[in-house]
């Protein structure tokens, strides 16, 4: 069985009985967040979108507590090893696959920024597209509304896209983004954890269900969604 949780934010975890896999890991200092770093158990790989704090804050101190690996582009990868001493770090670049022992990471283009918390260059931010268990999960992560998303993850089982707005793009995009991409499922992320990215997810939701074929699934934080 492969699971699908929201630890809030950007921050999710996909497994199966054999592997957990961590994206964007930003609990400790979370309003939202149910769980502080030091209450996740076995995680193995963690998957890392862009510099920002609020996805990389936690990810030195898990992996280190779980002997993860850590996957990012390869500039994030550098900086984990030289600056956190993480001692299982692979770095990539936009457009590149990935085997690993869950299945298949790709990362695909994101537009938004990217510097680690100390200034220093994060390179290009990034999605993923995750195939374990022969499920496509799409990571858009933090990004603007572009159309070469249907190129990386037409017809995906399940994609994750951001709602917030300001920072990512919106409710009104979002929509946009499900029509160009055609998931059989979709759910929302990156927002309600501070007032400028409030949303309304049921609302988003109805906009969903009646102007795109694909279902919408609003998971509260620390729910999860079996696939």
């Amino acid at each position: 069985m492969t699971k699908l949780t929201w630890l809030s934010h950007g921050g999710w975890i996909v497994e199966n009985d054999e592997h957990r896999i961590l994206i964007d890991p930003f609990l400790t200092d979370n309003p939202t967040a149910l769980i502080s770093a030091d209450q996740l158990q076995n995680v193995d790989h963690i998957l890392i979108s862009h510099g920002h704090f609020d996805h990389v804050a936690d990810a030195a101190v898990i992996a280190k507590g779980h002997d993860a690996t850590i996957v990012a582009i390869y500039e994030i990868a550098e900086w984990f090893t030289n600056t956190q001493h993480v001692q299982s770090v692979i770095g990539m670049n936009i457009g590149g696959q990935l085997e690993l022992p869950f299945g298949s990471v790709k990362m695909t283009p994101a537009l938004h920024s990217s510097q680690l918390p100390d200034g220093a260059y994060g390179g290009e931010p990034a999605g993923f597209l995750v195939t374990i268990d022969k499920t496509r999960i799409y990571f858009a992560c933090d990004t603007a509304l572009f159309s070469d998303m249907k190129l990386y993850a037409d017809n995906v089982d399940v994609a994750v896209l951001p709602i917030g707005d300001l920072f990512t793009m919106g409710i009104e995009d979002s929509v946009t983004a499900t029509k160009l991409i055609n998931p059989k499922k979709v759910l929302p992320a990156h927002y309600g954890t501070w007032p400028p990215i409030a949303q309304d997810a049921n609302h988003w939701a109805d906009r969903i269900r009646s102007e795109t074929d694909a279902e919408p699934i609003v998971l509260q934080v620390g729910e999860s969604l079996e696939l």
